[in-house]
């Protein structure tokens, strides 16, 4: 759903300057809120009206895969009559970045991060345990960067 005409002028600014870049500091939020010519509390609402009407899902760090811990896409085989179920069965873990509906017979895909492999294996057993469907961890071969900032269009 298009939410431009619902968005304030605060919100596109957020939207604009802090795809990328967000401060590195103990106070993140006050830090946008000066820079906007803002208070801390109207970026908080604001980055809370975002995410609540879906155009964002979160706002933090986005760390090099294996910098920190390690992580794998993986993908399952879900009925269909199942997918929304199971999607929230593995959005419950916090281990879960995202997960997303693809057409293809491996229809519900996400991305797994935790401390260790261990752990990891962990997640993927119990998600299989929970969903009785099987997980098929795609570790990653080849690192890529894709910068995911883009210009964007508000008339």
């Amino acid at each position: 759903m298009d939410h431009r005409a619902d968005l304030t002028a605060l919100e596109r600014r957020l939207l604009d300057n802090y795809q990328q870049g967000l401060p590195l500091s103990p106070t993140p939020y006050a830090d946008m809120a000066q820079a906007l010519d803002s208070s801390e509390a109207e970026v908080l609402l604001a980055l809370g009206h975002l995410q609540q009407l879906g155009v964002i899902s979160r706002v933090g760090p986005v760390f090099r895969t294996h910098a920190v811990g390690v992580s794998t896409l993986a993908a399952m085989a879900v009925p269909p009559e199942r997918l929304e179920a199971v999607a929230a069965i593995v959005n419950s873990f916090t281990a879960v970045n995202h997960n997303y509906e693809r057409e293809h017979r491996f229809n519900l895909w996400f991305v797994a991060t935790a401390a260790s492999d261990t752990e990891l294996s962990e997640v993927l057993a119990d998600i299989e345990e929970l969903t009785n469907i099987k997980v098929m961890p795609l570790p990653m071969q080849e690192d890529y960067h894709i910068d995911l900032g883009f210009d964007l269009q508000w008339t």
